[in-house]
């Protein structure tokens, strides 16, 4: 009985999402006038959803080639959770394929962001470090400690292209600048004090969390953001991270 109802509960989710169902069963529930207001209601659903989770993409190419663009993604892709603010966590990989974005590179990596907004948005709470709590450190002792990024903590790096100027522009509303240098960027987004913010960071401040997530104690992790960009200060670096409450703990390595 069990297999029987699973089997009927995915049968019914394909035709919910497929214009031709090919299970019997399906084609005749199909053509009822019921099911297709409950399958246009939860299509819509969907198609809101992501709308509400990419808001800088729908912004940069306007709702109805965005809406036409998330219509294509949900026939291809029903929701695996019920929490919608979930949904689309690979809608960025979706658009590096789709046809009608060949001539916007960057639009995948603008999604990108806006998936990252979601998953700090939706992390588990955490606690920031006072940076005082770093400075009180003697050196012998900073040099060994373990900076832990907050769980809300989300860095990326985009080789070639200002996906971060064009996305935050889009998000905060506002015109992308028309000087625009076409060259690579990195951001950081958290949320640890209540609501999520962004910032850019510099090849330094990428290198040393990545560093700092690997477990690095924090010499190891200043001396791979000094090779990563030679002439950073890297004071002025860890502390923009900290004043950011990017850090939720301070260990001792092992020895």
């Amino acid at each position: 009985m069990n297999g029987s109802l699973e089997r009927f509960q995915d049968a019914f989710v394909d035709a919910l999402f497929d214009a031709a169902p090919d299970d019997e069963q399906m084609v005749r529930l199909h053509d009822q006038p019921g099911f297709a207001v409950y399958r246009n209601t939860v299509f819509k659903g969907c198609v809101d959803a992501l709308q509400a989770n990419f808001p800088a993409v729908a912004r940069l190419v306007g709702e109805p080639w965005f809406r036409s663009a998330a219509a294509a993604y949900v026939r291809e892709h029903a929701p695996a959770d019920a929490r919608l603010v979930h949904y689309g966590a690979d809608f960025p990989a979706f658009l590096e394929g789709f046809g009608p974005a060949r001539d916007l590179p960057y639009l995948a990596e603008v999604a990108r962001l806006d998936a990252l907004w979601v998953q700090a948005h939706t992390a588990r709470d955490d606690v920031s470090i006072d940076a005082a709590a770093v400075a009180a450190l003697s050196a012998e002792a900073l040099g060994q400690a373990i900076l832990r990024p907050h769980a809300t903590a989300r860095w990326v790096a985009f080789d070639t292209m200002p996906a971060f100027t064009i996305w935050r522009a889009n998000r905060e509303g506002r015109d992308v600048p028309g000087d625009l240098v076409w060259q690579g960027e990195r951001a950081l987004l958290l949320r640890a004090f209540g609501e999520v913010t962004w910032m850019p960071l510099s090849a330094a401040g990428y290198a040393f969390l990545d560093a700092c997530a690997e477990g690095r104690p924090f010499d190891a992790a200043a001396a791979c953001a000094l090779d990563a960009q030679p002439d950073a200060a890297l004071g002025n670096v860890v502390g923009e991270l900290l004043a950011a409450g990017t850090f939720s703990a301070v260990e001792t390595a092992r020895r």
